[in-house]
């Protein structure tokens, strides 16, 4: 399907590139970052315009988060309510939905580009535990903002290598995550302390 994809983007191009980046918002397996490295491949060759490129794949990433955090709304936040019927359940949501709008606009701004697999799953959440519209709205439009820039940037710094700039984009955004991961760890370890009083 790969393969297929990459040969469509001289004749589809920035519709292609909208429509993937759409649906792989909305969990289909969907092969969007190879396609972005393409597409910046494409604007090293002069074929596609840079900024209407980066546009495009930003663009499609952030109307399928809108259709995953609406679908949330609209058909999560029922079965959340059913759920709050039982009291241990109701105690265990409260905390998930209090720590989704205390730490929600970081978890949605990292999980466009940096775990993005995550990504759609947020946005039914998000949408589900009623997040509010706006902070969704600009943590997703800026982390849409660094995923397009990332991937097609780095299509267009290896001149369409895409087996090249694969490689070291899955480096770096490995040491991120890692760094990430440790930092946030670092951070639940302080909350745990600092919750049975000791400094």
């Amino acid at each position: 399907m790969t393969d297929w994809l990459l040969a469509l983007v001289p004749s589809y191009g920035l519709w292609l590139l909208a429509a993937v980046t759409f649906c792989s918002c909305l969990a289909l397996p969907i092969p969007a970052s190879i396609l972005m490295l393409a597409a910046g491949g494409f604007v090293a060759a002069g074929d596609l315009e840079l900024f209407a490129t980066l546009g495009a794949a930003a663009a499609g990433g952030i109307a399928g988060d809108q259709l995953g955090f609406w679908a949330g709304r609209w058909l999560g936040a029922p079965v959340l309510a059913r759920l709050r019927r039982d009291p241990a359940r109701e105690k265990l949501l409260g905390r998930a939905v209090a720590m989704m709008d205390q730490r929600g606009a970081i978890g949605v701004f990292l999980t466009r580009w940096l775990f993005s697999p995550l990504g759609p799953w947020v946005n039914l959440t998000a949408g589900s535990t009623g997040f509010g519209w706006r902070r969704f709205t600009l943590a997703g439009v800026a982390g849409e903002a660094v995923w397009a820039g990332l991937y097609v940037g780095m299509g267009y710094g290896f001149a369409g290598n895409i087996e090249a700039a694969s490689e070291m984009l899955g480096s770096v955004l490995g040491f991120l995550a890692a760094g990430a991961v440790m930092i946030g760890l670092g951070l639940w370890l302080r909350s745990l302390l600092k919750a049975q009083g000791k400094p």
